[in-house]
């Protein structure tokens, strides 16, 4: 077995599970450091221990890659493959395999952990057809958000990783979406220009600051964002947080018959976010939203390859409250996808 693609494997099921950075990062930094030495070289320096000595090369490691070298498939690998066997959500077995794509992701241009192809090698991995790559928008500066220059770049990047894809296998089987998660401003402005919004496939706009605002405020701000011609889904409405190492945060308060009305009416998904310290929006909201005639996006928000697997959660949330597939866009084929992106209807 290729000793990075162990390394890398090991990352993906460890984030899956929820495990602590440090230790998921252990595994992708080793796999850096191997990753430009040849194959014969590198079989060579861990037969004989000099590779133990590399700096960031840990036991751990060492033993994948001595296990891999020797053309075995690593014993923590496997331990963690029959442990990934299992689902992480025991409901949503209905829905779950009729979700075709992922509308929002992160990867290392803004707060993601991971470069771009290895986001989209897991997307393809764990069968999807398509992938948003929604990093964040400039005012969001903790987030490392993009720039317009820094956006248009990354476009050229995932048009050539797209043209690749087709020039290696023919069908392009697989296809990475433009996209951003844009701020929704306190004034209710998209934080992006509309020249580079319009170059997107995919606008997932977000309330990020202020969010303990008072409830005429935040409707106002949400109403604006929803208004924008640009914005496709609304991301994790009440941005709440239910567990995890920021710790806990309340819903923000805001009129949510009024947003989801104003959703319906212009064609604007309501996220079904699947980050299990979001679990956004709360049961009653998500009601509210399906009487309301909303269109749904069951989304990751993976910030890392193996959080990719994390519709599993979103896609139990969705079957228990009784969203109908069809109403669901990332259970809908590509082509209906962005006829639908494109028109808003």
């Amino acid at each position: 077995m290729d000793a990075v693609d162990a390394l890398n494997e090991i990352a993906f099921w460890l984030e899956r599970g929820s495990a602590p950075t440090f230790k998921v990062q252990a595994f992708r930094k080793a796999a850096g450091i191997i990753s430009d030495v040849d194959p014969d070289e590198l079989a060579e320096r861990a037969r004989d221990g000099r590779l133990k000595r590399t700096k960031g090369i840990g036991d751990t490691t060492f033993q994948v890659i001595r296990q891999a070298v020797d053309g075995a498939v690593p014993d923590y690998l496997e331990k963690l493959r029959q442990s990934g066997a299992e689902p992480l959500a025991v409901g949503g077995n209905g829905l779950r395999p009729l979700l075709r794509g992922d509308l929002h992701s992160h990867s290392d241009w803004s707060d993601g952990g991971s470069p771009i192809q290895l986001m989209a090698d897991a997307a393809r991995l764990l069968g999807r057809d398509y992938l948003a790559l929604t990093d964040h928008s400039p005012n969001l500066k903790i987030a490392n958000g993009l720039s317009v220059e820094r956006l248009s770049e990354q476009l050229d990047v995932v048009a050539g990783m797209n043209e690749a894809r087709v020039n290696e296998d023919g069908a392009g089987d697989f296809r990475l979406l433009s996209g951003i998660e844009v701020d929704i401003l306190e004034n209710g402005e998209l934080d992006q220009t509309p020249e580079m919004l319009d170059r997107l496939d995919v606008v997932v706009a977000s309330v990020h600051s202020k969010l303990r605002s008072d409830r005429r405020s935040m409707t106002d701000r949400m109403l604006a964002g929803i208004g924008d011609p640009h914005t496709n889904v609304l991301g994790h409405c009440t941005g709440r947080l239910l567990q995890g190492s920021r710790g806990t945060r309340p819903e923000s308060e805001f009129d949510a018959e009024r947003v989801f009305a104003a959703c319906a009416e212009a064609g604007v998904a309501v996220e079904i976010n699947s980050r299990p310290e979001r679990q956004d929006p709360p049961d009653n909201l998500m009601q509210l939203a399906l009487d309301a005639g909303c269109l749904f996006s069951v989304d990751s928000d993976a910030h890392a390859p193996g959080q990719l697997d994390f519709l599993q959660y979103g896609a139990e949330r969705a079957e228990l409250n009784g969203v109908p597939a069809e109403r669901i866009i990332t259970t809908w084929p590509l082509e209906r996808l962005l006829d639908w992106l494109k028109s808003g209807l």
